[in-house]
């Protein structure tokens, strides 16, 4: 009978390998064990639970059932393993080769991601971002079982369930290309703004889709031309047309430094849009974490200020 104290924990690792490689062959490349070895492992944790826990298909291995409901735990085991030995070595910047995971929307990759990997590369020059773009709604379970560290965001609805930290406010404006009959004006009147053709960023996260639902309830309900998934498509569709946008003031910066636009104030106040620093409790005391949590902040907070 296996007990946990003759349990092989080598097997959970393999469990998590091809739970995530749906592949005996790439689990093996990862683990760096061939296949007949990660082979000979699944058939021991098969005999461990009572259950096949993945099936062969032509999609490679499928979980079972009885697999997805073990892989929450498992993947909570062997994240606590991971912490008490990141907790036992320390946390060295200069040396560190870990892997950071963080969840941002595009418009906060456009702004954010250049300043964050510049610090890094001076202070962590080893260290790896990877951007895992993630529903708010997923967001708080990703940060508590360590897939992410941190997320970046105008995300209020998980400020009851992690640790959060104000970055800045962010203020809105509306952008469209320099031409003849533009307003000399620095705000938009309600019937210029509306006379306007506007570029509809379809996002269901983040301050702007806030910021258009507010303008709708004060009446401005906008003539929309052109709807699009992703920010980062705006300065061409932008440059190249007389359509118009609702952006970020830093992200009306950003696209004007490269363009010929014009900047524009909205015709009502609206209030401004928090971006905050999210993480989960349980690695309040990671010192990996603390420390990137730490450079963010003073990065981010002072770019605020000076904007």
């Amino acid at each position: 009978m296996t007990t946990f104290n003759n349990m092989d924990l080598n097997l959970l690792r393999v469990f998590q390998a091809v739970l995530d490689e749906r592949s005996l062959t790439l689990a093996g490349q990862r683990l760096h064990l061939t296949q007949p070895a990660v082979s000979a492992a699944l058939n021991r944790l098969r005999q461990l639970f009572g259950d096949p826990l993945f099936i062969r298909t032509r999609d490679g291995m499928q979980p079972t059932p009885v697999a997805g409901e073990l892989a929450k735990p498992i993947a909570r085991a062997l994240m606590a393993v991971q912490d008490a030995l990141r907790y036992a070595a320390g946390f060295d910047p200069a040396a560190s080769t870990r892997v950071f995971r963080v969840s941002m929307t595009d418009v906060a990759e456009m702004v954010f991601l250049p300043p964050i990997c510049d610090r890094l590369r001076e202070r962590a020059p080893h260290v790896q971002l990877q951007v895992e773009p993630t529903p708010q709604e997923d967001i708080a379970d990703a940060l508590r079982t360590g897939k992410l560290d941190f997320a970046i965001g105008n995300l209020p609805l998980l400020k009851d369930s992690t640790r959060h930290a104000l970055l800045f406010s962010e203020s809105y404006c509306c952008l469209t290309r320099k031409r003849a009959g533009l307003p000399r004006r620095k705000a938009l009147t309600s019937e210029e703004f509306l006379a306007l053709s506007h570029v509809h960023v379809r996002q269901r996260e983040g301050g702007h889709s806030a910021v258009a639902q507010a303008l709708k309830e004060r009446g401005l309900v906008r003539r929309i031309g052109l709807e699009i998934r992703h920010f980062s498509l705006l300065p061409m569709i932008l440059a190249q047309s007389d359509l118009a946008a609702i952006v970020p003031l830093r992200v009306a910066r950003l696209f004007s430094a490269g363009g010929p636009f014009q900047q524009f104030d909205l015709p009502v106040a609206l209030p401004a849009v928090a971006v905050t620093l999210h993480w989960h409790e349980d690695f309040d005391n990671d010192h990996g974490g603390r420390w990137l949590r730490q450079l963010v902040l003073d990065l981010l907070q002072d770019y605020g200020r000076n904007s």
